[in-house]
C-alpha cells in the first residue's frame, strides 16, 4: 500500500476534481511497476487557518501542503545506490508539479517504509510484490483468496508493464533491473 497523507489549508483541494486529478496522478506511480490500484489511497486532510507552523512561526505567507508517504507494498532497498532514491523523488516530484509546484504553493514530502509483515488488506497477508498472487489482486483491482504458494515472490511476471520514455517507467526499469530484492 501506498498511503498519501495530503495536508492542505482551505482553498487548495477544496474540489472533487482537483483532488481526483491528483490522486489519479499518484495511482499511476504505482500501476506502472505493477501495484494494484486499490493498493493506493490518498487522503486529504484539510487545515484550517492558523494550523500550519513552519519553523516555530504560523506559515501564512502562501498555501503550504505537506505530505506524508508511506510504502509498505513495495520498498527500494537500502543496498540501491541513491540514484535510485533520487529518481523516486523525481517520480513523485513529477506527479505533484501541476497539482502543487505549478501552483506556487510552499511544499514538502517524505516517504517511510513500513516492514510490510505489519500490512493486512480486508484482513488478508498481501502476496509478494510480482507473484503470481499480486497479478490475480492486479486483475481483480481488490483482495481475492490465493493459495499460498501462488502469493511467493516470482521475478518473471511484469503485470504487462511497458517500458518507455516515461520518468516513471524509467525508475521502473532500472529499480526491476538491478538488483533482485530490489522495488518500489
Amino acid at each position: 500500500m501506498p498511503l498519501w497523507l495530503i495536508f492542505h489549508p482551505a482553498g487548495t483541494f477544496e474540489d472533487e476534481a482537483s483532488r481526483h486529478a491528483l490522486a489519479q496522478d499518484i495511482t499511476k506511480i504505482y500501476t506502472r511497476i505493477g501495484l494494484p490500484a486499490f493498493y493506493v489511497v490518498a487522503n486529504f486532510i484539510k487545515l484550517q487557518e492558523g494550523q500550519t507552523w513552519v519553523g516555530g512561526e504560523l506559515h501564512t505567507r502562501k498555501p503550504f501542503i505537506r505530505i506524508a508517504i508511506e510504502h509498505i507494498a513495495a520498498h527500494i532497498g537500502d543496498e540501491l545506490p541513491d540514484d535510485a532514491h533520487a529518481r523516486t523523488n523525481s517520480v513523485i516530484e513529477a506527479a505533484l508539479k501541476p497539482h502543487v509546484a505549478d501552483k506556487g504553493y510552499d511544499w514538502e514530502f517524505h516517504v517511510d517504509q513500513t516492514d510490510r509483515r505489519l500490512w493486512k488488506v480486508n484482513g488478508f497477508n498481501p502476496p509478494a510484490f510480482r507473484s503470481e498472487a499480486e497479478r490475480l489482486w492486479f486483475n481483480e483491482n481488490r483482495p481475492v483468496f490465493y493459495e499460498p504458494e501462488a502469493g511467493k515472490r516470482t521475478h518473471a511476471f511484469n503485470h504487462g508493464v511497458e517500458y518507455g520514455s516515461d520518468p516513471g517507467r524509467r525508475l521502473t526499469k532500472f529499480i526491476i533491473g538491478s538488483r533482485k530484492n530490489a522495488t518500489l
